[in-house]
């Protein structure tokens, strides 16, 4: 019975829009901005393979089962949770998992709306020629400055929630397959023109050297651990996003083939960033290791001082944007598909009434960096209390809670159906591996942060 259910939101056109969709969801900040800056911070090329590993490891077989779990029910991951619960006789409690994924998702919008805000602030400066010219300090200034101005982060944040509400309004397809088979090839289209330019000037080699080259003297455990936390967090696993995606999934994909394909495209935009970004960042005596300001202020002061660097450096954050962009849309489906499903409300007011609220939470990390920058609650303010309940407890737990549910309490039937692996190897080494291994892994991305913070 469980083979004839369809999305009442609809069906992505193949198997290759999938791909597109689950990988524009994959693909936001934390491959452009967070990516090069913790490689750089680690030591490059020894970073890069661990982090491969840990794709490897714990991202792949934990994306196939959430993947799974969204075809298997076919609806929003709260009521998939509960039909899967009802159709297994699992323990009532497993349907948490579907909440714990949408509300993360959710919540994550809210701040992150704020935060690519200041990426669409940045092709505005940017193509107005605001860094030519300027030095590092006067750059840092600018950031700072927009930081501390609430109506202006205030305006690009509900800009950008505007643009989110229009895909998602419109739908699975002519909203999110439409937007995805536009920004993903676009987005590619940017990456290339950007190494291109990299390409032109005079530490190209430098830069692909420190990408690639692989000196394990520089890796520390504490760099092992930052790779591990990526690897979880760049394939959007455990914010019900992929399992909505999965949902919109044809059956007759293979979930195996496909998944790899995205983890293969999210690395590679990582990797390809990295090659866009580093050289860039050398050929101006900069560091490379220049922390979470490399993207807002490193890169600017760059660009402002290289030929060419006002057209390159605008089409960089209309990159970064569109990267922003199709990784938002995916944050509030979840919720939306929820609402519709629960309320049978029309999508477009369901999608307006959730991104309204999004925009009004994400108020509070508007103002986390001006008016409320000093109340804080447990040395928190509203926007740090927002990511670390998000990043360090409910993504991992609910990733944690997917590994486990498939691994252990799924019947195999059901996991062997969907998965359908014709050679037994290959399914009962992702089964060890989801069973044993990701579990463990995701333990450590939860405890190391918690120990850090209230017992280091």
């Amino acid at each position: 019975m469980t083979e004839q259910k369809i999305s009442i939101h609809g069906v992505w056109g193949s198997r290759w829009t999938f791909i597109l969709a689950a990988t524009g969801s994959a693909v936001g900040l934390g491959n452009i901005w967070k990516f090069p800056y913790i490689t750089g911070e680690n030591g490059g090329g020894a970073f890069v393979l661990v982090y491969l590993f840990c794709i490897a490891l714990i991202g792949i077989p934990i994306m196939m089962a959430e993947v799974l779990l969204g075809r298997q029910g076919r609806q929003s991951p709260i009521n998939t949770m509960r039909e899967l619960v009802r159709e297994t006789g699992t323990h009532k409690s497993w349907k948490l998992l579907g909440w714990v994924g949408a509300i993360a998702g959710f919540l994550i919008l809210t701040y992150y709306s704020v935060i690519a805000g200041w990426s669409l602030n940045y092709v505005y400066e940017m193509g107005s020629g605001t860094f030519s010219g300027k030095d590092g300090q006067q750059v840092g200034s600018i950031f700072d400055e927009l930081l501390a101005n609430p109506k202006q982060l205030l305006f690009w944040h509900s800009l950008f929630m505007v643009m989110v509400t229009v895909v998602v309004a419109q739908g699975v397809i002519k909203g999110l397959e439409k937007a995805v088979r536009i920004l993903m090839p676009l987005l590619f289209l940017l990456l290339i023109l950007l190494v291109g330019y990299a390409l032109s000037t005079d530490s190209f080699g430098r830069g692909f050297a420190f990408l690639f080259h692989v000196d394990f003297s520089k890796m520390t455990w504490s760099a092992a651990l930052t790779a591990l936390g990526h690897a979880f967090f760049t394939l959007s696993l455990g914010m019900g996003a992929i399992m909505v995606y999965g949902s919109y999934m044809p059956k007759k994909a293979s979930i195996g083939g496909t998944v790899l394909m995205v983890a293969a495209l999210d690395t590679l935009v990582a990797l390809v960033a990295g090659l866009a970004i580093f050289p860039i960042v050398f050929s101006n005596g900069l560091a490379p290791g220049a922390g979470p300001g490399l993207m807002f202020i490193t890169l600017p002061h760059a660009f402002g001082n290289m030929g060419f660097g006002q057209l390159f450096g605008t089409l960089f954050f209309v990159l970064v944007t569109f990267a922003a962009w199709s990784s938002a849309i995916s944050l509030i489906e979840p919720a939306v598909a929820w609402v519709v499903e629960r309320f049978k409300v029309n999508r477009g007011l369901a999608t307006v009434m959730l991104c309204f609220l999004a925009w009004f939470v994400g108020l509070g990390t508007v103002f986390s960096f001006n008016l409320w920058a000093e109340m804080t609650l447990a040395g928190f303010t509203v926007f740090d209390g927002l990511d670390f309940l998000t990043a360090n407890i409910m993504l991992p737990l609910s990733g944690l809670f997917i590994a486990l549910y498939v691994g252990w309490v799924l019947p195999q039937q059901r996991v062997k159906s969907e998965l359908a692996l014709s050679q037994s190897v290959l399914y009962q080494l992702w089964r060890f591996v989801l069973r044993f291994l990701a579990p463990l892994a995701v333990l450590i991305v939860f405890m190391v942060p918690l120990y850090e913070k209230f017992a280091g």
